[in-house]
């Protein structure tokens, strides 16, 4: 069981930080985080603010794990990462991959609200029109229901699809969606995220047959140790994944990527390439289509300059604090 720290502790080494986004993602153009100075390291709990508390524990375990616990010995120090493509209109497609550098996979944001199906094959003609040998892979975040995600599907596997991440909200319809593919004979993989990670119990997707593959990402899962276990569990091919973090969130991404026993497909970890700013001189980015193991420390002058407003501090200290008491009386 993880020894929590005493609340006095986590604020006396509390920060937070309001980032711009170099585009729109997830609907938002600044993101938050509160990152945690602990005596291991850095922490950062980023949970967005729509979660509840008792979901947002989990990433509050994580940021301690990283600050306080450490992580566990690495197998690997260089880690694939995949660029990602938020849904933006095609012809900001070079735009976006020119900032990832030299990739050999790439995750394409699809299903965004307001926009529709020709879109989204557009985005995705572009990206493989520019990375004509690149393995590509879709995400919908749950944004279809089963009759269109097998529609999509059908269509953008045209282009070489390595897999789709998500395509609608439920465990039942990834399996229907599953099936309906298999039996059309359109080869492309199913990947669960949400369907891992905001379950009570991220292993019904695996025994429900929903998926060929778990996207698994540390803060939302409670830790890099407890995403081990349930990969572990899952029995099936993980792909580690980032919740938009800072580099200090990062970090402990590519300490879970490191830690796997098997690490078949590249990492959805470049996410800082996103961000307008970050919390650290030396960020967590690709190079050459891998990001290199290493420690992080955050920036004093970076704190400060990115330093959120009053309000936001103290509405992000006032979640700290009620986080923290869920997740002590869980001890």
């Amino acid at each position: 069981m993880m020894q929590v720290p005493e609340l006095e502790e986590l604020l006396a080494g509390a920060h937070v930080v309001s980032l711009p986004m170099r585009v729109r993602f997830r609907g938002i153009t600044q993101r938050e985080a509160l990152l945690l100075d602990g005596p291991l390291g850095w922490g950062e709990f980023c949970p967005f603010p729509e979660y509840g508390d008792a979901e947002a524990s989990r990433w509050l375990a994580a940021a301690i794990e990283a600050g306080w616990q450490g992580f566990p010995e690495p197998l690997r120090s260089l880690i694939p990462v995949n660029a990602t493509v938020p849904a933006v209109a095609a012809d900001r497609v070079p735009e976006i991959l020119a900032r990832f550098g030299r990739v050999d996979a790439v995750k394409i944001k699809v299903a965004e609200p307001g926009q529709g199906l020709d879109d989204d094959a557009a985005r995705v003609a572009a990206v493989r029109e520019a990375l004509p040998d690149a393995a590509i892979r879709v995400d919908a975040n749950g944004g279809w229901d089963v009759p269109a995600a097998v529609a999509a599907l059908t269509r953008l596997a045209g282009v070489g699809l390595e897999y789709a991440e998500q395509p609608v909200p439920d465990i039942a319809g990834l399996a229907d969606v599953r099936r309906r593919l298999r039996a059309a004979g359109v080869p492309v993989l199913i990947a669960a995220d949400e369907s891992v990670r905001k379950e009570d119990d991220p292993l019904k997707v695996a025994r429900a047959g929903a998926a060929d593959l778990i996207v698994v990402k540390v803060a939302p899962l409670g830790g890099v140790r407890r995403a081990l276990e349930i990969v572990a569990q899952a029995g099936l091919p993980a792909v580690v994944s980032s919740a938009l973090d800072t580099s200090v969130g990062i970090r402990a991404g590519l300490a879970l990527a490191a830690a796997l026993p098997d690490l078949p497909y590249a990492c959805g970890l470049g996410t800082v390439s996103l961000l307008g700013a970050d919390v650290t001189q030396a960020s967590l980015v690709p190079d050459d289509g891998v990001i290199r193991l290493r420690d992080v420390t955050a920036d004093p002058g970076l704190l400060a300059e990115f330093a959120a407003s009053p309000e936001r501090r103290d509405w992000w200290l006032d979640r700290l604090r009620r986080v923290h008491a869920v997740l002590a009386g869980g001890r």
